[in-house]
């Protein structure tokens, strides 16, 4: 078809093949419908008694008016980001023996902890590299992440200490050996902290969380949680397995009760066998993950204070606007490699934590060679270079910009392909169908951090469509 030819036809003909291919979804209102282009993530929500004419009409031709827009936004959100952020494993060992944890048991019993240097050594390392690719507007996070951080306790917090002005710290603990002078010095400091609790009773949160001689913490983890819950920088972790998630509502309104701002309900990934055995049926995890999210929403009305749902709300503001999202699971490329890596005990740099112990996704070694030469190594991109188009069904998917078919990792282990579905897909529809939901009844506001207005932007008024 010639030029001149093809900018004759008219908007009303423009989704019959050589406009944009609308995908309408269900999301389980009787009298409304979303409507989605799978490319850019454009979306609206429209009555269905209208939707013949809105998809012949203004809403196909507004869209055709900012579509290069969208899709400029959406190729440098998945594409045209630098790394921001280092998860850091500064031990590879823990007092815990979790039945689900991501890192094989020999590591977790008998690894190698780093000292104070080679820890201090590692932060320079890392501040040199971000001060040649960032703005210096803002600061890179590194997290210390697990195993446990706390049994490094005096090489992190020298490193805290010493690179304050060069990054924003953040400590994910089990929380067992965090005392008073420990949270004093994280808080003074503004370290995010995270600490894992599974359930909202110790019979039930203790079955999988426990330490090598069988034994749990909940009592322990609580008051921690107790003494952190107005610190604005905490939040705590949750891993849903079939062992809990039948408590995901309760579980809610016990970290609402005690003062919990953020919570994250995070599906059991399967990267060792241990997760695999655990993982929830998709319709279970739906089923009571919703149910939490109700919960939250009525506990909010009841009192007007949330309790953010992060991976959740991460889904609604992606749809809301794709960039504002804060986490980079739910799209393709993932964050990992992409925006993130991570580094291991011995100074072993991965696309993301999920990695370690998976030895083929060994980019380098920070101490041994250039990060910039690791991001680029074969390990890395074939992390970095999966992406849902390559994945079948995942290719036809009205959503697949708002899910991502997370995560590589676990997905790697499970099926032996990186570009395999996800096998919490079920639960991934159904999670977006609820923030559909939420975004038609005009709740949002209820289910996302605070400010997040300041961070999106209308392109669409969806009242004009209607």
């Amino acid at each position: 078809m010639n030029k001149h030819f093809k900018e004759k036809i008219p908007a009303r003909y423009a989704n019959i093949g050589y406009g944009p291919n609308f995908s309408v979804l269900d999301i389980g209102i009787s009298d409304k419908c979303a409507v989605v282009e799978p490319d850019t993530a454009f979306w609206a929500i429209v009555a269905k008694d209208d939707l013949s004419e809105v998809l012949a009409g203004k809403l196909v031709a507004d869209f055709q008016k900012k579509a290069d827009d969208f899709q400029k936004e959406m190729q440098h959100l998945r594409f045209g980001l630098k790394p921001s952020a280092v998860y850091f494993n500064p031990t590879e060992r823990c007092n815990f023996n979790c039945s689900y944890c991501y890192l094989p048991e020999d590591m977790r019993r008998n690894g190698k902890t780093m000292t104070k240097d080679e820890l201090c050594n590692a932060l320079a390392r890392l501040s040199g590299h971000f001060a040649t690719i960032g703005s210096g507007e803002v600061k890179p996070q590194v997290i210390f992440h697990g195993s446990e951080p706390m049994l490094a306790r005096a090489s992190v917090f020298e490193g805290i200490q010493r690179f304050k002005e060069d990054f924003h710290f953040g400590v994910q603990t089990n929380a067992s050996l965090m005392d008073d002078e420990a949270i004093a010095f994280l808080t003074e400091h503004q370290v995010g902290i995270g600490i894992s609790l599974d359930a909202p009773i110790a019979d039930i949160a203790d079955i999988t969380r426990k330490t090598w001689q069988g034994a749990g913490a909940f009592d322990a983890v609580v008051q921690v949680m107790e003494k952190l819950a107005d610190y604005s920088a905490f939040n705590v972790i949750t891993t849903v397995t079939s062992q809990n998630v039948h408590v995901l509502p309760q579980l809610v309104e016990f970290l609402h009760d005690h003062g919990v701002g953020v919570v994250m309900l995070n599906p059991v990934r399967c990267t060792q066998e241990g997760g695999r055995q655990l993982k929830p049926s998709n319709a279970a995890l739906t089923r009571n993950f919703c149910q939490a999210l109700d919960r939250s929403y009525e506990l909010f009305k009841q009192t007007g204070r949330k309790l953010v749902v992060a991976n959740f709300a991460n889904v609604l503001a992606a749809i809301a606007g794709p960039t504002s999202r804060r986490l980079m699971c739910d799209i393709s490329p993932c964050g990992a490699g992409r925006c993130f890596f991570a580094v291991a005990a011995n100074g072993d740099m991965f696309p993301c934590s999920e990695f370690i112990g998976i030895p083929e996704y060994k980019g380098g070694n920070l101490y041994q060679k250039d990060i910039d030469a690791i991001l680029d190594s074969r390990a890395f991109r074939k992390v970095t270079d999966r992406k849902v188009e390559n994945i079948d069904p995942c290719a036809r998917c009205a959503i697949r910009h708002f899910c991502g078919a997370p995560c590589p990792a676990e997905i790697k282990m499970v099926s032996g392909d990186l570009n395999a579905p996800s096998h919490y897909c079920e639960f991934y529809q159904e999670q977006v169908r609820y923030a559909f939901r939420v975004l038609a009844k005009e709740r949002e506001h209820a289910f996302l951090w605070n400010g997040w207005q300041e961070e999106t932007e209308a392109a669409f008024n969806l009242t004009e469509a209607a």
